[in-house]
Parts: C-alpha cells; structure tokens; sequence
C-alpha cells in the first residue's frame, strides 16, 4: 500500500513539475483587469459588426477586443506569447481581419479563438474574462 502511494505521489510530482514548465515558457505577465465597455459609444461602433474589433488600453500591453458572435466578445492580451518580455512583442490585427500578427517575431494567431496559425509561437493568445448583455462588456480576471 505505501509502495503504491509513493509511485502515485511521485507521478503527481512529475506531471506537476511538467505542466509548471510549460505554463512557465512563453509566460505574459499577469495584469489585473477589472473594466466595462459601453459598445453604444461612437468609440466603439466598430464592435457592433460580427468579425469588428478595436484595441483598448489595459492588460500588459493593451487589450484587443473582438465580436465573434452577436452574444460574445473576445478580449485578448495584445503581449505576444513568444518572447513575451521583447518591447515590440506586440499583436496587431493585419489586413485581412482575422488574424494578429506579432509586430516581433511575425507570430500569426486567429481572431476567431486565439490560436496560433503560424509560429514561432506555440502558444494562444492571452485571454480575459468577458461578460456582454448586448450593451455592456465586462472585462475582467
């Protein structure tokens, strides 16, 4: 009985130290993020369309908003995961408006979920915490 708690006790220690160690690669900075959105305001008419977003100042290095469905805004951390203590590791929406690119490392992620859709970044984009009524994005973590 002890041999079999010290094996699962030894497993728990290794998928733990593990799973640490890949949380820690690529680790954004923690922010905290408490804010409301008014999507009425003219500032941000640009979320009222399906597939709109906008960037807002919050988060690490600023916080980009998104309207995947009628119902749902996706806020992203716009600090890149890759390198992410770089100064320019940064994602901006490109041209096409369903990707961000990495202003550093030219990492792709998708606008619809966060993944990463070219590297060298394997890790998803950063994401906060949204509520939405149809009026009102709560921000938060």
């Amino acid at each position: 009985m002890k041999s079999v708690f010290k094996l699962l006790l030894l497993v728990s220690v290794i998928v733990f130290a593990f799973n640490c160690k890949k949380q820690q690669d690529n680790n954004v900075p923690l922010a905290s993020v408490d804010i409301y959105i008014y999507t009425s305001s003219p500032s941000f008419i640009d979320l009222n369309a399906i597939g709109g977003y906008t960037y807002i100042t919050g988060g690490v290095r600023g916080i980009l908003l998104y309207r995947k469905t009628t119902s749902e805004i996706i806020a992203y951390e716009r600090n890149c995961t890759y390198q992410p203590s770089q100064p320019c590791a940064t994602v901006v929406v490109d041209a096409t408006h369903i990707l961000a690119t990495d202003t550093c490392c030219h990492s792709k992620f998708s606008l619809y979920d966060g993944t990463v859709t070219n590297g060298p970044a394997s890790v998803p984009l950063k994401t906060y915490n949204t509520t939405f009524d149809g009026t009102t994005l709560h921000i938060y973590n």
